[in-house]
């Protein structure tokens, strides 16, 4: 388990006092994927450096499995970083340096024999499906490539921690996909606890357990992914998950509704078995009003299925509340839509 108690992280900036963070208290789970997403300048960069103190922090404890890192002595402290590998986003491979060799170069700062080394290596290179690749300089690879040699360096050590920051954001989707996957069989088949600093919803969506929301340095969400989507609470969320749930109708839709009643447009979100049932269908044949379907999707967290669909009622409005109830009743969350301009 990581536990950040009370951190708080300053620095001095021409003569100002620049608050990167400010009494975070958070817990990951081992064995999860956690993801930490904020803006830039959240401080979210600043806390993923802290769970290996690359960043060590003006106020609080950073605890690892129990121990506290913040009092370590500075061997103790190399060699607790030992079990703690890290991923970044420009990837920082050698370039002179073949990728058999980057792989190596961790076990070898350990003073891992030549034979252990290049076990690792070729269990290493098979796990990231590059052994052609083994004699090959960076300028050679691809991004993905690039990305799986660094991932596989992070592996050299067996840690128990992997720190991923912003590890797919110079990646494309195509690749991004293949490199999340990647991380995602690390995390099943290995039990490693991994950790992600993002800025795109979609990834946290993707692979993460859990997420915290960040913002000016501080938490302002957390929870399971499957919870911070069903039902987010700070405004800052709402705005990342509509980069991957619509939350509200664009203002083309409404302008092109033969019936311009706004107010009768309803947001209905579908969550775990009722995004399987035929609530709408049945709520058609059961009360006698017109229901106008304007815009439907559907997403998978972690098995979970989340359904959103817009639609227009129109009716008595004796008979519309019935309707809501109903699909209230069928666990399905009623909201009355906003309009995007």
């Amino acid at each position: 388990m990581i536990e950040f108690k009370n951190i708080s992280k300053h620095y001095q900036l021409k003569g100002q006092t620049i608050h990167a963070l400010d009494n975070i208290n958070l817990t990951i789970p081992d064995g999860s994927i956690f993801g930490i997403i904020g803006y830039s300048g959240a401080g979210k960069s600043t806390l993923i450096r802290l769970i290996n103190l690359l960043e060590r922090p003006n106020q609080g404890q950073m605890i690892i499995h129990g121990q506290d890192f913040t009092a370590l002595s500075a061997s103790k402290l190399r060699q607790e970083r030992a079990n703690i590998g890290m991923i970044f986003q420009h990837f920082n491979l050698l370039q002179t340096k073949t990728v058999a060799a980057n792989i190596e170069m961790p076990m070898k700062l350990l003073g891992w024999s030549k034979a252990e080394r290049l076990k690792r290596l070729d269990e290493l290179l098979e796990f990231i499906d590059l052994k052609h690749k083994r004699d090959a300089f960076p300028d050679e690879l691809s991004g993905g490539q690039k990305q799986r040699v660094g991932i596989a360096r992070a592996l050299a050590n067996h840690p128990k921690i992997l720190l991923c920051d912003e590890a797919t954001s110079a990646l494309d989707p195509q690749t991004t996909k293949s490199v999340l996957a990647l991380l995602k069989k690390i995390n099943q088949e290995q039990g490693i606890t991994i950790v992600m600093v993002t800025h795109e919803m979609d990834v946290i969506e993707s692979i993460c357990d859990f997420v915290a929301v960040m913002e000016q340095g501080k938490v302002i969400e957390h929870g399971s992914t499957l919870d911070i989507f069903s039902q987010p609470q700070h405004p800052t969320t709402k705005t990342f998950i509509q980069t991957v749930l619509q939350q509200q109708l664009p203002i083309n839709i409404l302008n092109n509704l033969e019936n311009q009643n706004h107010h009768s447009i309803y947001n209905l979100q579908f969550l775990g078995t009722s995004a399987q049932e035929t609530v709408v269908q049945a709520a058609i044949k059961r009360f006698d009003i017109s229901l106008n379907i304007l815009f439907a999707n559907m997403t998978e967290i972690n098995g979970a299925v989340i359904g959103q669909m817009f639609v227009q009622l129109l009716g008595d409005p004796d008979i519309i509340q019935e309707t809501i109830s109903f699909f209230q009743q069928h666990g399905v969350k009623v909201e009355q839509s906003g309009v995007r301009a």
